[in-house]
């Protein structure tokens, strides 16, 4: 019989590489394993300057917010002096359109005047009758809703301001200058006399003061106490 050789059927051992190279372990370790190891120059200078640019980019911000601030406040008072101009203009709109309306008025009320005179001198003399009259009198209420105002009285004192002196008497009847015939009545608009009124007008007789003066004295000397 044949033998087989011993030790063919036993697979022969293979040493273990870790347990044959005792060091590769050590080696294999990574950094976590060896801990942190100490920063170099650069490092530190790197970490050192971040500081340094977190501060010049704050001082850059709060520039950048005042010159915004600034640039605010001058567009403010822009505004404001624009907006204040433009109530100036609107004010002095405001005042040229009714002046130019008033100006319009007055031209226009100008002219009717010497048909409002020819209607007063009808209505003086009688011949307002019929539908004439009502032609008349529906003209001077629009005249006077324009604002059309007659104005000159007798026996009113004379005002050189309003007054046209046409005529110059004396009379006895009269303590000053005073208009004592309305030759021709004044208008006015408001405030502004359009026509003054054109007037006959009496001063005080001369030497009426003097003769009363006498009087009074003559007066006085009778209603004493005779003497002796």
């Amino acid at each position: 019989m044949t033998q087989d050789p011993q030790g063919f059927d036993q697979e022969p051992e293979v040493p273990d590489a870790d347990a044959a190279n005792p060091d590769t372990g050590a080696e294999s370790q990574g950094p976590d394993d060896r801990g942190d190891a100490p920063q170099t120059g650069e490092g530190a200078a790197a970490s050192a300057a971040q500081p340094q640019a977190q501060d010049l980019a704050e001082v850059a911000l709060t520039a950048q917010l005042d010159q915004a601030r600034s640039a605010l406040t001058e567009r403010t008072q822009d505004l404001q002096r624009l907006q204040a101009e433009f109530q100036n203009y609107r004010r002095r709109v405001e005042r040229d359109r009714v002046a130019v309306k008033e100006l319009a008025i007055a031209n226009l009320l100008t002219e009717l005047l010497p048909v409002l005179d020819d209607i007063g001198r009808a209505r003086d003399h009688g011949e307002l009758v019929g539908g004439f009259k009502q032609v008349a009198e529906s003209l001077e209420v629009v005249a006077a809703k324009m604002g059309l105002a007659q104005f000159g009285k007798e026996g009113e004192p004379f005002d050189p301001t309003i007054h046209e002196a046409l005529m110059h008497s004396y009379s006895p009847d009269v303590t000053e200058t005073t208009c004592v015939q309305i030759l021709q009545p004044g208008y006015r608009i408001g405030e502004r006399t359009i026509r003054p009124a054109r007037v006959g007008v009496a001063e005080p007789q001369p030497g009426k003061p003097a003769e009363q003066e006498e009087s009074v004295a003559e007066k006085d000397d009778g209603g004493g106490p005779d003497e002796g």
